[in-house]
C-alpha cells in the first residue's frame, strides 16, 4: 500500500523527535513533518499534504477546539487524531464535534498509536479505550435521562400539556385562564401539578424543560 503520510503537531520539539523515532521503523507510516504549533503546521501542510495530523496537546485549553476545527475544515482529506495528556470530559467532547476524527491519552504505546493511524486511514475513527467509555457512559447517561423526561411528561395530562406550552409561550396565569376557559385558581392548580410532576421549582424551569423537550418550537 501507499505510504501513509503523518504530520505532527506538538509545542515541544523533542517530543516531536521521540514521536518521529518511536514510529520510524513502521514499514507504512511516513513522518512528512512536524510543527511547534498549527500555524506553522497550516504553512507545511499546503506545501505537503498528510493524511494524519497528529496534535498533541498538554494543557486544558477551551481554544484546542478551534484548533481542531481551523484544521478540519481548512485540510478536510486529512484526519486530526489529538493526543492529549488530559481527560476533562467536556473538552474532549467539544473536540470530536470540532472534527477530531480519534483521540488519545498519555496512556497510549506505540502499538495503539499505529492501530490509530492505521484506523483513520482507512476511514473509521479510533478513539483510546478510556475515551470510549466516556463517550459510551455520555450517551447512556442523556439516553436515561431522555427516558426519564419522556415518563414525567406522560405523566402530564392534556390540560396540563397545554398549561405549560402557553406558560412557556409567556402567557400570563389571566391570558391562559381567559384561553382556556377557566379560572385564575384553576390555572395555578395545573401549574402546581406541572412543576410537582416533573420535578420543577419555578416557572422559567418550566420553559426550559418545554423548549429542551421540544414541547414548543422557538422561531
Amino acid at each position: 500500500m501507499d505510504k501513509i503520510n503523518v504530520a505532527f503537531i506538538d509545542e515541544h520539539p523533542i517530543m516531536c523527535d521521540a514521536l518521529i523515532a518511536l514510529l520510524s521503523d513502521v514499514e507504512d507510516v511516513a513522518i512528512v513533518h512536524s510543527s511547534r504549533d498549527t500555524k506553522e503546521a497550516s504553512r507545511k501542510l499546503l506545501l505537503e499534504p498528510a493524511h494524519i495530523i497528529l496534535l498533541v496537546l498538554y494543557k486544558p485549553d477551551p481554544e484546542d477546539a478551534e484548533q481542531v476545527k481551523y484544521l478540519s475544515n481548512k485540510f478536510p482529506r486529512s484526519s486530526v487524531l489529538i493526543l492529549s495528556m488530559y481527560k476533562i470530559e467536556n473538552l474532549i467532547f467539544k473536540m470530536i464535534k470540532a472534527g477530531a476524527k480519534g483521540h488519545l491519552t498519555s496512556e497510549t504505546n506505540r502499538e495503539e498509536i499505529v492501530e490509530a493511524i492505521y484506523t483513520l486511514r482507512n476511514g473509521y475513527d479510533f478513539y483510546a479505550k478510556t475515551i470510549t467509555n466516556m463517550i459510551l457512559r455520555n450517551y447512556l447517561n442523556n439516553d436515561q435521562e431522555a427516558e426519564a423526561r419522556k415518563e414525567r411528561e406522560k405523566s402530564l395530562s392534556t390540560r396540563e400539556m397545554e398549561v405549560l406550552k402557553l406558560f412557556a409561550h409567556s402567557f400570563t396565569n389571566k391570558e391562559i385562564a381567559d384561553r382556556l376557559f377557566i379560572s385564575v385558581r384553576t390555572v395555578e392548580s395545573h401549574k402546581n401539578n406541572i412543576m410537582r410532576k416533573i420535578n420543577l421549582k419555578t416557572t422559567v424551569d418550566m420553559v426550559k424543560f418545554a423548549i429542551r423537550n421540544n414541547i414548543i418550537d422557538l422561531y
